[in-house]
């Protein structure tokens, strides 16, 4: 069987769950910290290598080398997705000539457009565009088909859980997810959420502490609170990492009780 050939760069975008599948897929088990997305990363580029240095010391026929391309080829250029517009209010999502989801609208009046998978509601949205991108997203990450519990329930414990349910708030309020945090519409990080040993925790852009939150709905929103007039610093946060209390001067210390004033007013 012929499996695709990844880059380093490839690989590097994706979370550990799908290193873990690609590499069942090709019969590796690394050593070292499994827990590192980097150990699964160097297992897979060395055991590709091994491979591909087999296929150079190897006659082989026409016909496999003919597959062998087209299989590299797919892999380094997959197919892109396409919508097909039954009506404004309907499309369909193909992957080839593969239906993988379709976005169809209702009555609601907050989250009127509605992302179905196999006739089951996977995600809403107030726009088309965002039901658009958690296709894509979740296709990518090979989670399209999942399950993908209410935020109210109890946290999950797998990498890729965590991130479909950060993945699915944040879309709710716009925010992007990079891989050093969350940002908002205007480019501007926001800070963090994750999820240890079932516990959901935010971590602002100019923290350094992690603060628990009851659900991942919780943690994303407190991001939307953050004050971005001061490039996401709160004005807290703005005097105290700067330099602690008792060494603020005469003037900053009234300005930072002027500026409290104006906030709880």
């Amino acid at each position: 069987m012929t499996h695709p050939t990844y880059t380093q760069q490839a690989l590097s975008r994706y979370n550990l769950p799908r290193l873990k599948r690609i590499a069942a897929e090709l019969g590796i088990t690394p050593t070292g910290d499994k827990r590192a997305a980097e150990t699964w990363v160097n297992a897979i580029i060395t055991h590709q290598s091994t491979q591909l240095q087999k296929v150079d010391n190897q006659a082989i026929s026409q016909a496999e080398l003919d597959n062998y391309i087209a299989v590299q080829a797919q892999a380094i250029a997959p197919e892109e997705l396409t919508t097909l517009e039954i009506s404004f209010y309907d499309h369909e999502i193909y992957c080839g000539k593969e239906l993988i989801a379709s976005i169809t609208y209702d009555d609601d009046l907050t989250q009127p457009w509605v992302v179905m998978v196999d006739g089951k509601e996977k995600f809403r949205a107030n726009t088309w565009a965002r039901c658009h991108r958690f296709i894509q997203w979740h296709h990518q990450d090979s989670t399209l088909n999942e399950a993908t519990p209410a935020a109210t329930e109890t946290p999950c414990t797998t990498e890729n859980q965590i991130m479909v349910h950060i993945f699915n708030e944040c879309q709710n309020y716009g925010f992007e997810i990079l891989n050093d945090g969350i940002y908002n519409n205007k480019g501007v990080k926001l800070g963090q959420v994750g999820c240890t040993d079932g516990n959901w925790w935010v971590k602002r852009r100019y923290s350094v502490q992690q603060q628990y939150s009851n659900s991942v709905l919780d943690a994303v929103r407190s991001l939307s609170m953050v004050d971005v007039s001061t490039d996401g610093k709160s004005i807290f946060e703005e005097y105290f990492l700067d330099q602690p209390l008792e060494q603020l001067t005469g003037d900053k210390l009234q300005q930072l009780l002027e500026r409290a004033e104006l906030v709880t007013a």
